[in-house]
């Protein structure tokens, strides 16, 4: 996570009930959590928030946090992965996180900006909805599973993910992270 963001103060998080930073990301996530409770329907309790993705690649660590993932039973079903500004240039990212956050992959991830959304079919990487409407409900999610033969993808694919996750998230953050730094000393 950067170390850039502006601290407003505290606040509750709207799922877990624990006390996190106030910042404009963390107003906007807690927005996507009452959407995904209000709006889809999803329980609190089917809902992890902040999955912390540990990644090692070529000696190198980091970690990549995947807002929030929805577990019906014990399947997992969706994941939502929150940035701001554009969403289209996270689409491949969130696509890895969704391949590598489970055991299986995850049918579903949204990317979104908290107005934005796309919502994209893991297996093949197409967008399958767009708008924060375009998820599918609690009542749609478990039909969907009725019918869904869980993919176990292979180390060598697993591995591919995770060099696109960890260049696309840990290294681009790094970078970020030393350009902003190097502005303000």
């Amino acid at each position: 996570m950067s170390t850039q963001h502006l601290i407003l103060g505290e606040l509750t998080d709207f799922i877990t009930g624990r006390t996190v930073a106030d910042t404009h990301d963390e107003r906007a996530r807690q927005k996507i959590a009452r959407f995904l409770v209000e709006e889809k329907d999803y329980a609190k309790d089917e809902i992890e928030t902040r999955c912390a993705l540990d990644l090692t690649l070529n000696g190198e660590t980091g970690v990549v946090t995947v807002d929030f993932l929805i577990r019906l039973g014990r399947r997992a079903f969706a994941i939502v992965m929150f940035g701001p500004g554009s969403v289209v240039t996270r689409e491949r990212s969130t696509l890895a996180a969704a391949r590598l956050v489970d055991p299986y992959a995850v049918p579903l991830a949204m990317v979104t900006n908290g107005q934005e959304a796309e919502i994209l079919e893991t297996a093949s990487g197409k967008v399958v909805a767009t708008g924060l409407d375009g998820f599918p409900s609690r009542g749609e999610a478990e039909r969907f599973l009725k019918t869904l033969v869980p993919e176990r993808l292979s180390e060598e694919r697993l591995d591919k993910e995770k060099r696109i996750l960890f260049a696309f998230e840990v290294l681009a953050e790094r970078e970020c992270d030393e350009f902003t730094c190097s502005l303000w000393p």
